[in-house]
């Protein structure tokens, strides 16, 4: 290990001044960029509220920075009279906490639930597919995904709002797998066997540090399920084809992998909004 040992003699103000220097035009490009995405995600959440809600829908409410920002907002269209007659369907906790704090009445998910509409953040999206990847986040009160992709994939339409950097010509990272607990070590390996050289697979800890075996407290959602972090170390090239081989594998319950869904992509950035969707001719409106 080399080491540095400084003397009287050496000059202490400038190196100093210099790293100080980088650390804060480096902190200070990521708040820029922090309160750009800011910006631009409650440009997003509000044409989102104003494009897709009419009074009298039931709505998803999704997770998320940008599904934060449109909870508040469609809460202070409520209550200044613009809409009415509005019920909320939570995806997750922190949905629910804020529609809560935002005054939008709330129904717990039901199988048998109608919802005109949704919106949630994705955590990353392919470009011209619009497949997208959930539940990459940290799961509160041991929450789990089933609930969202089940209200996502149950709405009359859905949107997404990312950013620009999420709307990448190539998924990379982890896909979240919820799966099994009983005999979760054995589907690990199989998903493990399945992309052999291409991927890693972690269990997920509920807090302290994180190991493939999920350390010293893995997370255990409100159904009974551990969850799977499938770690790419390549971006996937086919994330449809991805999600059918772990829709195969007996211990998985479920994973991030949102596809074949028609969805549109609010797509938010400093120079103002892009619409994309994979819409059937005779239902896509012209945006």
């Amino acid at each position: 290990m080399a080491s540095v040992v400084l003397s009287p003699s050496m000059p202490l103000q400038k190196p100093w001044r210099k790293v100080f220097t980088w650390e804060r035009s480096n902190n200070s490009r990521t708040l820029r960029a922090s309160l750009a995405d800011g910006a631009a995600l409650l440009n997003a959440a509000t044409y989102t509220v104003d494009t897709y809600i009419r009074s009298g829908m039931v709505v998803g409410l999704g997770s998320g920075r940008a599904s934060g920002l449109a909870i508040e907002y469609l809460g202070r269209q409520l209550k200044d009279g613009a809409l009415k007659d509005i019920v909320g369907i939570p995806m997750s906790v922190f949905s629910g906490s804020e529609a809560v704090k935002a005054g939008i009445p709330l129904n717990q998910y039901q199988e048998s639930s109608q919802i005109d509409f949704a919106f949630n953040d994705a955590d990353i999206m392919e470009r011209g597919t619009l497949i997208a990847i959930i539940g990459r986040r940290k799961w509160q009160d041991g929450e789990s995904i089933i609930q969202e992709k089940s209200i996502v994939q149950g709405a009359g339409r859905l949107a997404f709002i990312v950013t620009e950097r999420q709307y990448t010509g190539h998924i990379d990272g982890s896909v979240p797998v919820l799966v099994h607990t009983y005999n979760w070590m054995q589907t690990a390996e199989e998903i493990e066997d399945l992309f052999l050289g291409d991927a890693e697979v972690w269990r997920r800890p509920a807090l302290g540090h994180a190991d493939p075996l999920g350390g010293d407290f893995p997370l255990i959602t409100r159904d009974g399920h551990n969850v799977l972090d499938l770690i790419f170390t390549s971006p996937i090239l086919n994330p449809a084809d991805v999600a059918e081989r772990l829709d195969k594998i007996d211990g998985v319950v479920d994973h991030g992998i949102v596809s074949g869904m028609p969805c549109t992509a609010i797509i938010a950035s400093e120079y103002g909004l892009r619409i994309v969707d994979n819409l059937p001719k005779k239902t896509s409106r012209g945006l």
